[in-house]
């Protein structure tokens, strides 16, 4: 299920600036590493012809993501978000058991007045950053709350779910101030880095491009790695197959350097891609054992917590959930029916997963057990409607988690009247 979007004369300009696909070659521009090195070379500016194409291509999307069950893909035959492996991994490990906190308290509000928040980056003298999609601009919460803005990024087009997603700190961040950001253009989806102090950002230097942008699914997490590499989820826009395309930046999880080369490890160690056959990942998070965990949007059915491993692929289109008959793919470990999550955000505290909801209203706690067989617990909802929609979730340097909302996303909700940062203590 994609999140829900209104599309209005906004999003039909924003189409229309969009709308020229052709293909293209390996190339580098100006040192950057391109998706058209790897067959991508999606481009869109307007023309007419190329608006209908993009029109139809959202279309299809948003017809996907109806309760349709003609456009429905294999899924397993029970709900019960137990995943049964398929296809094999090696080196597997689960992180350690220990006990998963009990109790999820809203201890208060950090920040509010806020804008379309989608990301946040913690900082070493205890501030945070937050990236406002629809704005462009980067908002600086101080350790006492008070909200500021640094500046804003430059270049970003909002459309749809398009605009100034997922940011992340670098790894020197306390002798090297750097902020990343995916971002929305109209040449498509950009990862770029920037230096930040409290005064504001420099000029955007472009690492990655060439990742197609659309109305829907533009995936847009960031994180760094325990490895220290930085790691982006893209969305498939919609358009299904570029998931599986090996030619495609789209539907994958990327891992690279931080200057945006392909990262050493990486399954081609001539591409970016670390994973693939994804849908519209929007949460990226590290276990105390160090695996990768993603929160993925499913179609008509299944939303999904997966547990990523160099060279996966999840499935999509052709699944969609656990897989029914087994398969090549690698299966979810939990799912949930996409009325229940519509995940984003995910977070590791506390021995368990914390994972934002949209759709859902809610943040699912999935305990992590330290069994290899059966990595995680039974999920157990937190605050199911009391905050609207929950889109970032993250581990505060004191242990507490910061929880973003996502209500004045073009709806307005009158639960909270603009959106805000809530901080979550766990016992």
């Amino acid at each position: 299920m994609h999140e829900p979007s209104p599309i209005g004369p906004a999003v039909s300009s924003w189409l229309l600036r969009r709308s020229s696909i052709r293909d293209g070659h390996a190339q580098r521009r100006d040192g950057v590493l391109t998706g058209r090195r790897f067959g991508v070379g999606v481009r869109m500016r307007g023309s007419a012809v190329g608006a209908g194409m993009v029109a139809g291509a959202l279309l299809l999307g948003l017809a996907a993501c109806s309760d349709d069950p003609g456009t429905a893909t294999i899924n397993g035959p029970d709900a019960s978000g137990t995943a049964r492996p398929t296809a094999a991994r090696t080196g597997a490990s689960s992180a350690p058991p220990g006990a998963a906190a009990t109790t999820a308290t809203v201890a208060g509000t950090v920040a509010s007045g806020l804008t379309s928040p989608w990301g946040l980056a913690f900082l070493p003298d205890g501030s945070a950053l937050v990236s406002e999609r629809d704005t462009a601009a980067v908002k600086r919460i101080a350790p006492d709350g008070t909200v500021s803005t640094v500046g804003t990024v430059p270049g970003v087009e909002h459309g749809g779910e398009g605009g100034l997603l997922g940011i992340a700190v670098g790894p020197d961040v306390a002798t090297d101030p750097q902020l990343y950001a995916y971002r929305t253009t109209d040449d498509g989806n950009e990862i770029v880095r920037m230096t930040y102090a409290p005064g504001g950002l420099g000029e955007p230097t472009v690492l990655v491009d060439g990742i197609e942008a659309g109305a829907i699914h533009n995936g847009g997490r960031l994180a760094f790695g325990p490895d220290g590499l930085l790691y982006a989820s893209t969305g498939e826009v919609g358009r299904r197959t570029p998931a599986q395309d090996p030619g495609s930046l789209n539907g994958k999880i990327l891992r690279m350097t931080p200057d945006g080369a392909p990262a050493p490890g990486n399954p081609d160690p001539r591409t970016l891609v670390y994973s693939t056959g994804h849908r519209n990942v929007q949460g990226l998070a590290w276990d105390d054992a160090g695996q990768l965990w993603a929160s993925e949007f499913g179609q008509n059915t299944w939303d999904e917590l997966n547990l990523i491993h160099a060279g996966d692929n999840d499935g999509w289109p052709e699944v969609e959930g656990i897989a029914a008959g087994g398969g090549p793919y690698v299966n979810p470990e939990r799912q949930w029916h996409t009325e229940d999550a519509s995940p984003s955000g995910i977070a590791v505290a506390g021995g368990s997963v914390w994972m934002a909801a949209l759709r859902g209203e809610r943040v699912w706690q999935i305990p992590l057990t330290g069994d290899p067989d059966r990595p995680t617990g039974e999920p157990r909802a937190w605050f199911s409607g009391d905050y609207g929609r929950l889109r970032t979730v993250m581990t505060a340097p004191d242990g507490s988690l910061w929880l973003i909302t996502n209500n004045t996303d073009g709806r307005g909700d009158p639960r909270s009247g603009d959106d805000r940062i809530l901080r979550v203590t766990l016992s």
